[in-house]
């Protein structure tokens, strides 16, 4: 039996009054490429959070390459890579010695972090950034680089929290085909959190998470033929009520959900 890279189960998560997690249940198996597709305030960050072993749930379980963050957390987060939503490179320092001091963290150095950067850089089409200083690169050749990076260490499940925010379309879409090349390549699972229907069009899986719940998961076809509609953008509001690029409707705006 494959054990699932990612298995999240009756997860639950408040913050004071506010539930954003109410029983989330999930799993990734290797290789896969799951969206987790919802407004903003569904609850997307809060499992991501979970997920990354930032935060503890108040209920359930996440368990990650059949391991728990309770007894095994350093040897998760080595087969682990994460892009959170929010920016984290640091702007004075050039793309170069943003990711070799990353890769230094997971114990990388010397001629082996000098190819994994190289490799990385290729597929993402950011080689000749590589010496140049983070703040002078566009918001969406950031965001390449903070999946580079996140990537050095080879991980077996990378996660991703919105991670095209801000990009344009044309970025978006270069965006998701890298992507779908780094899973070709290292068989690497991933989790995409968005709350744009066009970004998980070509997932092998989708949740729906809507006010703290799953809704609904399925690949594209059976999300569409579920809901009766013709493509997954209409089937996503026939689900879930919100139209894509929403907020949720009664989402408290200050929890980060």
């Amino acid at each position: 039996m494959t054990i699932p890279v990612l298995a999240l189960t009756d997860l639950r998560k408040s913050y004071g009054r506010h539930e954003a997690l109410k029983g989330i249940s999930l799993t990734i198996a290797p290789g896969e490429i799951v969206g987790l597709l919802g407004p903003n305030g569904a609850g997307k960050s809060t499992l991501f959070q979970i997920a990354s072993g930032l935060f503890a749930p108040d209920g359930g379980e996440a368990r990650l390459f059949g391991l728990s963050y309770r007894d095994k957390s350093s040897e998760i987060l080595r087969r682990l890579g994460v892009v959170f939503q929010s920016r984290s490179l640091d702007l004075d320092m050039s793309v170069r010695a943003n990711l070799r001091f990353h890769g230094n963290l997971f114990g990388l150095s010397g001629k082996l972090l000098a190819e994994r950067i190289e490799r990385a850089a290729e597929i993402f089409e950011v080689t000749d950034l590589i010496d140049k200083p983070v703040r002078t690169l566009s918001g969406g050749n950031q965001r390449r680089i903070e999946i580079v990076r996140a990537l050095l260490n080879l991980p077996d499940l990378l996660l991703m929290d919105e991670p095209s925010v801000g990009l344009d379309p044309t970025t978006r879409k270069l965006l998701g085909e890298h992507i779908r090349t780094v899973r070709d390549i290292h068989n690497v699972s991933i989790l995409w959190a968005t709350h744009l229907v066009e970004e998980v069009e070509h997932a092998d899986r989708i949740a729906l998470i809507i006010a703290g719940r799953i809704v609904m998961t399925g690949t594209p076809a059976e999300i569409i033929a579920a809901s009766g509609a013709s493509n997954l953008n209409d089937a996503y509001i026939a689900l879930t009520g919100v139209k894509p690029g929403e907020t949720e409707a009664g989402s408290s705006a200050q929890v980060q959900a």
